[in-house]
């Protein structure tokens, strides 16, 4: 498996991951559970670290994806965790992993055609 694959295929498993964190779980409920919120924030990183991985190449291929925004959301989870935003962090794992999820699931498929690829949910 290439690398970029790997990359990928890491994406699309933290997402799984954070969609079965937050499981029938509110708001209210992700905003007060400290475990829940070191999972999902976990995840998120894998995402950036990931994301971080994939070549210039692919992202130049694939603009629509915030790989910049991504990445800096990695680093601040890493870097600066004091400063992390649980609301933002909510939406992010509820919404935008969502649509991440879709646009590196056509990545696989365009790109790396030949082998199972599709993890999707």
């Amino acid at each position: 498996m290439s690398r970029e694959k790997f990359y990928l295929k890491d994406i699309i498993e933290a997402v799984n991951a954070i969609e079965r964190f937050l499981q029938n779980v509110t708001k209210d409920k992700f905003l007060t559970d400290e475990l829940l919120q070191s999972a999902v924030l976990h995840k998120l990183t894998i995402i950036g670290e990931a994301a971080s991985r994939v070549s210039d190449d692919l992202k130049s291929r694939y603009p629509e994806i915030e790989w910049k925004a991504i990445i800096g959301f990695r680093n601040i989870a890493v870097h600066a965790y004091f400063s992390v935003k649980w609301d933002i962090v909510w939406v992010t794992a509820k919404q935008d992993t969502q649509l991440l999820r879709k646009q590196i699931n056509r990545i696989l498929k365009q790109d790396f055609p030949t082998e199972d690829t599709n993890i999707e949910n």
